[in-house]
């Protein structure tokens, strides 16, 4: 019995190896080629305040969230966000194709989220970032852009990552 459970627990540790490598192999080749210039670009949140990447990031890290309305993999992971920014954590947004500003707003009032957004309707400024795969999660520090994720992502995965920034 001991040597069936010692067996089975070692296939575990090896699938789970295999998952997370193919995972980190995944994120790898899908992460964005971000600009020099992209902690320092001009950007305005849905209310019209102006939104400093670098300045946001100076005493703590930042989480630069990219989604979508119509992403389904977003639908998962936008709670976890918007917990996060509930619970005090730097966190900005950039909506990608979602529509106008006004069913911007009214999609998270819909959905009782106050995330600070920025909104990207026709997709440029997430061209000029080469973001490809929604959601993208970036981690700025310092100006610095520290690690970046796509796909689904948990809320202790964003935390850690934030953490590991610091």
């Amino acid at each position: 019995m001991a040597g069936k459970l010692l067996r089975l627990l070692r296939e575990l540790a090896v699938w789970l190896l295999i998952g997370a490598a193919v995972s980190l192999a995944v994120d790898y080749f899908r992460q964005p080629a971000l600009p020099q210039n992209f902690a320092s670009s001009t950007l305005h949140t849905l209310d019209g305040q102006p939104v400093d990447l670098i300045a946001m990031s100076e005493e703590r890290p930042l989480l630069v969230y990219v989604w979508a309305t119509w992403c389904g993999v977003c639908r998962y992971t936008t709670p976890s966000v918007a917990a996060l920014a509930a619970d005090g954590g730097n966190v900005m947004s950039v909506a990608l194709r979602s529509g106008d500003n006004a069913t911007l707003e009214r999609w998270l009032a819909k959905k009782a989220m106050a995330l600070p957004t920025v909104n990207d309707p026709s997709g440029s400024l997430t061209r000029q970032w080469d973001v490809q795969v929604t959601p993208t999660l970036v981690v700025i520090s310092r100006g610095e852009v520290k690690s970046i994720t796509t796909g689904w992502t948990s809320g202790w995965g964003m935390r850690l990552r934030l953490w590991l920034a610091e």
